[in-house]
């Protein structure tokens, strides 16, 4: 199956493309859209943090759980909405560890693609969802292919720290080689639990991790 994905992503994914659970993915989105139900991101934008952030520039990966499912906020980055968006609840509360970390302003806008151009991978665990249904899409195959994909990660790159906020994205530390990469684990950002996730200086950790390794650090500044 040739999926329209940035190019230096392709090889590691190849086998997963032709497995028969992601061709039942590609068939359940046609089948959903053929009966008017209205799915998000659009479809350009189903692998926009693979075609973002390519596989050999991965320093950082960001773990969400679903796309936002409100009509104009899903653009394929986990935790981002477009620009001109209003940042939801999550996202407010992650830009207050920033302030909180590294003392950057609170930005006006929730588009995190220049994270993503540096190398943080905001990969949602469903790259899909069907408009106002949170999770509508977590049983269909994506968490098989997101899986694949942070296993891949694991055992063909070196030294990425994975940032896992709450109890969903922990759950994948089983799928990461700490042995060989670094993995930052708190509560997720959500106002249900962001007292235990603020502190949690994920930010500068990050950049100390890479900068031991001679890395670039992440320029996290948004405006």
């Amino acid at each position: 199956m040739d999926v329209q994905i940035e190019q230096s992503w392709k090889e590691p994914l190849r086998g997963e493309f032709n497995k028969e659970y992601f061709q039942s993915i590609v068939h359940f989105l046609k089948v959903e859209k053929q009966a008017g139900k209205v799915i998000y991101p659009p479809g350009p934008l189903i692998f926009n943090a693979f075609n973002t952030t390519p596989f050999t520039n991965v320093k950082v990966v960001i773990i969400g759980q679903d796309p936002y499912h409100g009509e104009g906020q899903a653009m394929g980055l986990s935790f981002s909405v477009p620009t001109g968006v209003k940042p939801p609840p999550s996202l407010v509360n992650i830009y207050k560890e920033l302030r909180d970390d590294l003392g950057i302003e609170i930005p006006k806008h929730g588009n995190l693609e220049k994270w993503a151009r540096q190398g943080v991978l905001l990969l949602n665990a469903a790259l899909t969802v069907e408009a106002n249904t949170a999770n509508a899409h977590a049983g269909i195959g994506w968490h098989t292919f997101t899986d694949a994909v942070i296993k891949i990660i694991s055992d063909k790159l070196e030294g990425i720290v994975f940032i896992l906020w709450g109890n969903f994205a922990r759950n994948k530390k089983e799928l990461i080689d700490s042995s060989r990469h670094f993995v930052l684990e708190s509560a997720h950002p959500s106002p249900f639990s962001v007292t235990k996730f603020l502190g949690c200086r994920h930010f500068s950790k990050t950049n100390a991790l890479l900068q031991q390794q001679g890395k670039t650090p992440i320029d996290w500044s948004l405006d």
